[in-house]
This record gives structure tokens, sequence and C-alpha cells, in this order.
């Protein structure tokens, strides 16, 4: 299972959850017809639609706020297996080696999302943040290859 978000409240009297997630994929997940799991529970999507900052998601057989008030404050998954991506997933990244052009500058140890950005945690000499644009991230196999603008990194 992949965790992809927290089911923060219920939306209105029939059924509809409220979301909160930063997964990268979302466009992927997020489609009537596809699968959630909540609690070990595997929910069907109905409907789903964009409110503010939320995910709303209706599942097929929950019509009223009672049915699923027992899924508020709850983590969300998905079966990795279930999907194929575009790229690759967060997750998968962690534990890789980092470098600058052909500088090592050391290990992938997270990825943060800033307001929507998604910034790379890389510990070495010291802990850097980078963000994770094209720009930047120039190939992703065994290693991660960045190529950085001078002065991104303290390189003392």
């Amino acid at each position: 299972m992949l965790y992809i978000g927290n089911l923060v409240n219920t939306h209105g009297i029939k059924g509809e959850v409220r979301i909160i997630s930063f997964f990268k994929y979302k466009e992927e997940i997020f489609k009537p017809d596809n699968y959630l799991y909540i609690n070990n529970e595997k929910l069907k999507i109905k409907t789903y639609r964009k409110h503010k900052n939320y995910d709303m998601v209706t599942f097929e057989n929950y019509n009223n706020i009672n049915d699923v008030l027992k899924f508020k404050n709850q983590k969300v998954y998905i079966n990795r297996n279930e999907y194929t991506f575009k790229g690759p997933l967060n997750e998968d990244l962690y534990g890789k080696k980092v470098y600058d052009k052909d500088k090592y500058i050391g290990i992938l140890t997270n990825i943060i999302n800033n307001n929507g950005k998604e910034l790379l945690v890389v510990k070495g000499k010291k802990e850097y943040l980078i963000p994770y644009v094209a720009e930047f991230v120039k190939n992703i196999d065994k290693d991660i290859k960045l190529d950085l603008i001078k002065g991104l990194i303290d390189e003392d």
C-alpha cells in the first residue's frame, strides 16, 4: 500500500469526503472506478472534484454522512500495483546517491512539499534543500544527476 493523503473531514450530508493529498500523480488516482483504501477497506470512487486545497470524493454505496464519518481523520492509501505512473514515485528515490554534475553531494533522504513545490532533501556534509525541477534534475536512474547553478548549495 502507498500512502497518498489524509481524509480530513466530511462535506455535506450525501457522503462526500475531503482529502488532503500532495501525492505527485493525483490526476491518475482520483478517477471514478479507481480504488482507495482506508482502514484496510477497499472503496470504489464514484465521483471526484477539486475544491480549494481539497480532493473531494464520494464512494460507491456510501450515500450518507453517517456512512463516511468512520473514515474521518484516517490515512488514505492506494494499491501501488493497480497503477502505472508516468515518472518515478518519490518513495522510490529515497536512499539514492545525488551528484551535481560529477561531484557527489549526498544521499536523498526525503522529498518535501513546500506549498505545491517539491524540494529534495539531500544529506551530505550538510543538509541541502534543492528544488525538484527539470532545470536542476537532469537524470534519475540508479543515481540522481543534478545540474545546479552556482551558489544554490554551500560548497565549502
